[in-house]
């Protein structure tokens, strides 16, 4: 069983800490704090692993071959060369973390080896960005209390939150072929859907897409079928973190999800943004999980750990933007349409990956999990349109003029998320966009 890889801050944290790749330094993602892993292809080139650093990735199979990774640095990437991080991810925090101190050792500005560096580097802008791993599995979870609360109520006015979800972390299992990286076009998904003022369903494209702000969680080593994983020993199972967009077809999810839940009204696509933030990169932005509200029940002894209950929660400005194709058409910037935070996860990732396991489910490297959307308590803060608009029933007005209570053909979502805290150098996830295309 793989022991926790929760960790202390080491010199990789250190905010004055100078890179020689010009631009990293104060980039507003992917400083040398940051260092995430993805796969990319540079332009006439094979997919590679790399690592994101200001506006370059670095080619990690390149600074192997050229001597410039060693070790269990260079075992990583080795396992990683087909252009899948299923193979390093497997291998858990040791090699993972010996990675991240010889990049930063190596892109530091008084590395000996900095002259060897600009042929490894390729410009962000031109490279092909591709899912990092091939996800056998996903998993989408529905730990966002406010969003829970919030469709709850438009459902069940008098018992917002059914009984359970103060004592499970609810979840259901997605649908991993239609998962895409960012940049990927989505297009709207047809149904069937039962307007109220008809007796019988229809089916044609849906009229009420939305999207969900959420993280994603990438799994490492993975467990044994029928070895449930200890929540104490649930954060060595985390490789890193990514963005995600659950879309949701919202007319069709309310037909459909009864009494079995959701099915095509989400498995039409799910965006995630391609890097890999690792858990060592967020060890400054971890803080202690959110006290429950009096008289919500204390966790079953399966899903509560001291450690967990003080580190597991995450500090993550997390944001929603919009750009519609009039507003880019016209030159305007994206409308910030809400911002929210992580920390509004009832329950940590460490409890969602125990629970997960814990009837023996196995889990395997390169599963991917969501959270589920991560609102906050206010109208700002909101995930998703459904509660932004108020079930459609009152529009949001961009700053083009233009209206919206779902999407509409060619608005494009972006996400992004960016840890900060006094003291350290701020990291973000890079974006998740997609632009939405007409039904086929």
């Amino acid at each position: 069983m793989q022991t926790s890889t929760r960790t202390d801050l080491d010199h990789t944290h250190d905010p004055t800490a100078r890179c020689s790749v010009p631009g990293a330094d104060g980039h507003p993602d992917f400083p040398i704090q940051n260092l995430p892993l993805g796969v990319f292809s540079p332009e006439g080139g094979v997919r590679r692993a790399g690592v994101a650093i200001g506006d370059q990735v670095l080619d990690l199979a390149a600074a192997r071959e050229a001597g410039l990774l060693t070790g269990e640095a260079a075992r990583a990437v080795a396992m990683a060369e087909p252009g899948d991080l299923s193979g390093l991810l497997a291998l858990g925090a040791g090699p993972r973390r010996a990675l991240r101190h010889q990049l930063v050792a190596l892109l530091r500005a008084e590395s000996p080896d900095r002259d060897r560096l600009p042929p490894l580097l390729h410009a962000a802008m031109s490279c092909t960005m591709h899912l990092p791993a091939r996800i056998g599995d996903y998993t989408d979870f529905f730990v966002g209390i406010h969003h829970a609360r919030e469709t709850g109520r438009r459902l069940r006015p008098d018992q917002p939150l059914l009984p359970n979800y103060t004592h499970v972390p609810v979840g259901y299992h997605g649908r991993a072929s239609s998962i895409r990286p960012s940049g990927t076009p989505v297009r709207r998904p047809r149904g069937q859907a039962k307007p109220p003022h008809r007796d019988a369903p229809v089916f044609g494209p849906s009229r009420r897409l939305d999207y969900e702000l959420e993280l994603g969680v990438w799994i490492g080593p993975g467990n044994d079928l029928g070895t449930p994983v200890p929540v104490s020993e649930a954060a060595g199972q985390v490789a890193g973190f990514c963005l995600l967009n659950d879309w949701s077809a919202r007319d069709v999810q309310g037909w459909e999800s009864q009494p079995l839940g959701p099915f095509l009204a989400k498995s039409f696509a799910t965006t995630v943004s391609p890097w890999i933030v690792t858990p060592e990169a967020l060890a400054p932005f971890r803080i202690p999980q959110a006290t429950r509200p009096g008289g919500d029940p204390a966790p079953l002894p399966y899903l509560l750990d001291e450690a967990d209950q003080a580190t597991g929660a995450l500090d993550l400005e997390l944001e929603i933007l919009l750009s519609t194709a009039a507003s880019r058409a016209a030159g305007l910037p994206p409308h910030r349409v809400a911002r929210s935070n992580a920390r509004h996860m009832y329950w940590t990732v460490a409890q969602m990956i125990a629970h997960h396991t814990s009837g023996g489910c196995n889990l395997r490297p390169g599963d991917l999990l969501g959270t589920g959307t991560l609102s906050g308590p206010d109208l700002e803060s909101c995930g998703s349109l459904l509660e932004t608009s108020q079930g459609g029933k009152v529009p949001i007005r961009l700053a083009s003029g233009e209206e919206r209570r779902f999407l509409e053909d060619g608005d494009e979502v972006i996400l992004t998320a960016r840890g900060r805290r006094e003291g350290f150098a701020p990291i973000g996830f890079g974006a998740c966009r997609a632009v939405v295309l007409p039904a086929s």
